[in-house]
């Protein structure tokens, strides 16, 4: 991190950054709150505020490396823009941004990911269920599989049926329901080290982002035919809940907190480890 007399970029309306020194002389319109940090890669547009330790005990912003914020965007105190994060201008976050996360609005919320490959693009439509046969496809990211069940309509009500260790390439000891969760929240943000997961959406639509600590692919469960597999060693995040989604998890391991990679940053330190 840097302190306010320190080098960091300022980008411009233009988009092409500048290194300039004391930003908070040299750039007519920043202003950094006491204590605010900003890590010497992040980059700050022209009149963003970055509010500091306030009387109410909320600590100083906090900004990450390779984070950007827009112009005119206001950081509230207790906030921190995680690594690769991107605040879009004008927006003014209340409430801390994950790792590569783009936020946007007043207040902000979450628009979506940045470097994510959209699946809609790929050749094969996973909207146009007819279109992808039955079985799975791997994605872009690492291990992750995209999956299409048997669906069986009928007048009486719709079947759709998958199997352990055919389908699902595992057995699993555990499962849980994600549900009622307000459309601007994100759930997950994390990585696991042994536990593999398989993910449906049993009603409604989510947004899943996998990511192997290289690519990122983003992919909407939004049919109960369905699936996708992320394995150990994958970061997933899922946002963008519609209001009646249910998320329907099978996990491959019983409850281990110990299991859980939190910080992004030292996820991508496994990852390299591991390679």
């Amino acid at each position: 991190m840097v302190n306010t007399t320190e080098e960091l970029q300022v980008l411009y309306a233009d988009n092409s950054p500048l290194v300039v020194t004391r930003l908070h002389k040299e750039v007519p319109g920043v202003y950094l709150g006491p204590e605010v940090k900003i890590d010497e890669t992040a980059t700050i547009g022209p009149n963003a505020v970055l509010l500091g330790r306030d009387e109410n005990g909320n600590q100083a912003a906090v900004i990450e490396e390779n984070a950007k914020i827009g112009a005119n965007a206001t950081i509230l105190p207790g906030v921190t823009v995680g690594v690769r994060a991107q605040v879009n201008p004008g927006s003014v976050v209340t409430r801390s941004v994950p790792p590569l996360a783009i936020v946007e609005g007043n207040p902000a919320k979450i628009i979506g990911y940045v470097e994510t490959y959209d699946t809609q693009n790929q050749t094969t439509n996973i909207h146009d269920v007819d279109s992808i046969p039955l079985g799975f496809r791997q994605t872009r990211v690492k291990g992750v599989t995209l999956h299409h069940f048997n669906m069986v309509p009928d007048l009486r009500g719709s079947l759709s049926v998958g199997e352990f260790e055919r389908e699902i390439p595992f057995v699993p000891k555990r499962y849980f329901l994600v549900f009622d969760v307000p459309t601007a929240e994100t759930r997950g943000e994390h990585a696991h080290l042994q536990c593999g997961q398989f993910l449906i959406a049993v009603k409604g639509s989510v947004s899943v982002v996998v990511d192997d600590g290289m690519l990122r692919d983003e992919i909407l469960l939004d049919r109960q035919q369905m699936g996708v597999y992320l394995p150990p060693l994958t970061w997933g995040i899922q946002y963008n809940y519609s209001t009646d989604a249910v998320l329907l998890v099978f996990a491959s391991e019983f409850y281990d907190s110990e299991d859980y990679i939190r910080d992004y940053s030292k996820f991508l330190d496994l990852v390299k480890r591991a390679a």
